[in-house]
């Protein structure tokens, strides 16, 4: 079963992991070469090989990798937890940013490194972290990176699904008995948790969900998809709900336009504008581009559904950014990368 497997011992010297595939046999860190064993690693004797049967790894499963690979297709980045629903721990190659401010996490190559941040969408990483993670938890990084926001409605401390705040959408159930319901992200900054509703917690920007078909480690149940629903976009009281109790900043005034057609699966076009305008307002410095970027890809997914034009939709975006102090070229990028990840051609369209 283990023969050609690669030991999995990191060589922090070297800055690499043994690649050696001899004698190679599992334990519970990992599959180990002779050479380091946890018995040879601390110079100690080896133990009998029946009870390292016992204490023997789990293969890693088929079925996760499977599930991994299908969701990164649809463009969302994934990575693996430790068998505990907590991120793997920083290798040693990786200095911390604490003794190294120029050290990017979400550019390092190690594929266990920093949470979240190793997530992928690269099919040969997602196998690698597959192979060196048996038994993890596949989870889904949040946010604006992957352009959604989950909530975690746990009935154990009081949640639950609120029908008239949260229409149907993609939706999972947890392990554990409760729901992931899947939304298109927003744009801008949203709180932790909902204000008002016990039990629901908000993952978006530096947060994560375990994702389908991983089980439990504590109720011993698997996460799974229930139907079939997409992705559908958040409401705008819903939006209103997630967002963090702060005053908007002040800013220059922003003429916007009043959206004329109800858009495809859109209920309310002109609120749902107001809400994406509002967060850029309320973005704070050092956030305003990033935030840019993400209402842009929400905008975009408004023309691209019939309820503004491009030309129209670009023209508000470029006045919004720009009255929240960005620059005329990051104003200009952020839209443009915006539109061109939702694929809303923005050629010949000028601000």
């Amino acid at each position: 079963m283990w023969a050609g497997t690669p030991c999995g011992h990191w060589i922090g010297a070297e800055g690499r992991y043994c690649y050696t595939a001899e004698n190679v046999r599992p334990y519970l860190v990992g599959p180990r070469c002779p050479v380091h064993t946890p018995a040879a690693v601390a110079g100690q004797p080896e133990a009998p090989s029946d009870y390292l049967v016992k204490e023997r790894a789990p293969m890693p499963d088929p079925s996760l990798l499977s599930a991994a690979l299908a969701l990164a297709g649809e463009g969302i980045p994934v990575f693996w937890l430790g068998r505990s629903k907590r991120p793997v721990a920083n290798c040693p190659a990786c200095p911390k940013a604490e003794t190294d401010p120029t050290h990017d996490p979400q550019a390092c190559d190690c594929l266990t490194c920093h949470g979240f941040y190793a997530a992928t969408c690269d099919p040969d990483r997602i196998r690698a972290m597959h192979t060196a993670i048996p038994g993890g938890l596949l989870a889904l990084r949040t946010g604006t990176i992957s352009g959604r926001v989950v909530l975690d409605i746990d009935p154990r401390n009081g949640g639950a699904v609120l029908p008239d705040l949260m229409p149907p959408t993609r939706c999972a159930r947890s392990g554990s008995g409760g729901w992931h319901l899947h939304y298109r992200h927003p744009g801008g900054r949203l709180a932790g948790k909902l204000h008002g509703h016990p039990g629901i917690d908000i993952k978006s920007d530096g947060g994560y969900v375990v994702g389908p078909p991983s089980t439990h480690p504590s109720t011993g149940q698997p996460y799974r998809w229930v139907g079939d629903r997409a992705e559908v976009e958040m409401p705008p009281p819903l939006i209103a709900a997630c967002r963090p109790a702060e005053a908007p900043s002040a800013g220059s005034p922003v003429t916007t336009l009043t959206p004329t057609t109800n858009g495809r699966g859109i209920s309310s076009p002109a609120a749902l504008l107001a809400a994406h305008l509002d967060a850029i307002a309320r973005a704070p410095e050092g956030r305003r581009r990033n935030t840019l970027y993400g209402v842009a890809r929400g905008v975009a997914r408004m023309v691209a559904a019939g309820a503004l034009t491009a030309t129209d939709a670009h023209m508000t975006l470029y006045q919004a950014g720009r009255a929240a102090g960005q620059t005329d070229r990051d104003t200009r990028a952020a839209i443009a990368d915006g539109f061109r990840h939702e694929s809303v051609a923005t050629e010949g369209i000028a601000a």
